[in-house]
Order: C-alpha cells, then structure tokens, then sequence
C-alpha cells in the first residue's frame, strides 16, 4: 500500500467514525475539511472503501427507503450506499491513531493526522508534533545550508523564492512550538487540578491544549488612569 493511500483510508476511517456517510458526502468532506485531498476523486475513493469493506473495516448499507431504491432502480440509477465503520474498523483506527513513526512527520500525513487530533491522546499528540518540529528544523538547516552555498549563483526571484520557502518553515516551527507549549501547560494544570492544588483552565482537557486567545480586559471607567 502506498504512503498516499494509506493516508486516504487513514482519513476515511477517521471521517467515517464520526458518522455513516456515503460516497460523494465523503468525497466531499474530504475535499473540505482536510484541503490535503482536494485532487482526490472518485476513481480513487471508491477503490479505497471497497478495499475497506474487503478488509472487514467498514459495511455497505442502503441509504435509501424502499421507495427510493425502487424509484431508482426503475430510472436505471444505483440507489445510494452508506458506508459505516465496523468494531474492527474503530479498532483499527485507534491503533493507527496511536502510531508515531516518521510518516506522522510528513507534510501530507501530518495535516491528516492533525485533522484528528481531537480523537487522538494527548501523548501521542505530543510525540507527533515533536517529531513534525525535529523534522522541520532538519529541513530548515538544509535550506540555510543550501541557500549560504549557492547564494552568488541565484538571481533576484529566485533568491527571493528561496527566502519566502525558509520563512514558510519558519512560521510553522513558531507555530508548532506554540501548541507543544500549549499542549505541556494543559496536561500540567490538569494534573494539578487533579491533586486539588489547582483549578483546570481552559488549556486543559482531552481535546487538547489548542492556544486561545482571551480577550484582553476592558479598562475600568472609574480609573483615571484609562485612556
């Protein structure tokens, strides 16, 4: 199985845990909520689910009632199918959700993965956005490495396209380093709280520590000092 495929079912499982859905709504949500597969089509949709069926992962229904499916059948069209996650196929999302190996890492496993964050423990969250970091300033070094030897040899825009690629990895490092920092403070004050030595806040809890941005506090009218 290839590396893109396996992210393709990887998301369908995922998709398909929230809720039965057939084909074009799952295409659809694929295309919306997880941009990384926008090129995908149905001749690469369908291939993926009748592998999951096949595997035991998911089941085929009938979306229709009897009267649409006759109305269907009449008008030559096949009556709509409903693909729901099987036990085994929950099963077998939660072990991929667990996994941290180096695919995590990548670019478009990475957005696939985050994307189900919410579904996934908060350790393996962070194991997967510190190796996404490692992975990105790895790359970062080469780019600065690349860039310092073949500076004289570029001119302007492409010069500059190496610049705005630097700066691209740059702003998800910042970023990545923020939600690790979010995600530490969230698991410490939930276990602080736990010990009843602290009160939980809005970092804690088991969809993450995701930053929030608090609204910055109002000046008091009484104070002479607000301006």
């Amino acid at each position: 199985m290839s590396r893109r495929s396996g992210i393709l079912e990887f998301a369908v499982l995922g998709l398909l845990r929230e809720s039965p859905m057939h084909g074009y709504e799952l295409r659809k949500r694929l295309n919306t909520s997880l941009g990384v597969f926008r090129a995908f089509s149905y001749g690469t949709l369908y291939p993926c689910l009748k592998t999951l069926v096949a595997n035991g992962w998911l089941i085929e229904e009938s979306g229709s009632t009897p009267e649409d499916a006759l109305t269907a059948t009449l008008a030559g069209r096949r009556a709509k199918i409903v693909y729901r996650l099987t036990a085994e196929g929950k099963d077998h999302f939660e072990e991929l959700l667990a996994q941290t190996g180096p695919d995590a890492y990548e670019d478009e496993h990475f957005a696939a993965r985050f994307a189900f964050f919410g579904q996934t423990s908060r350790d393996v969250r962070m194991r997967v956005l510190e190796g996404r970091r490692s992975r990105l300033e790895e790359r970062l070094e080469k780019m600065r490495a690349s860039l310092a030897r073949t500076r004289e040899r570029l001119d302007d825009y492409t010069l500059e396209l190496q610049r705005h690629g630097m700066e691209s990895v740059e702003r998800e490092v910042r970023w990545l380093n923020e939600l690790i920092e979010s995600e530490r403070a969230g698991r410490d004050v939930k276990r602080l709280a736990t010990d009843g030595s602290a009160q939980q806040d809005n970092t804690s809890g088991e969809t993450g520590g995701l930053p929030r941005h608090r609204d910055s506090p109002r000046p008091d009218p009484s104070d002479d000092t607000a301006t």
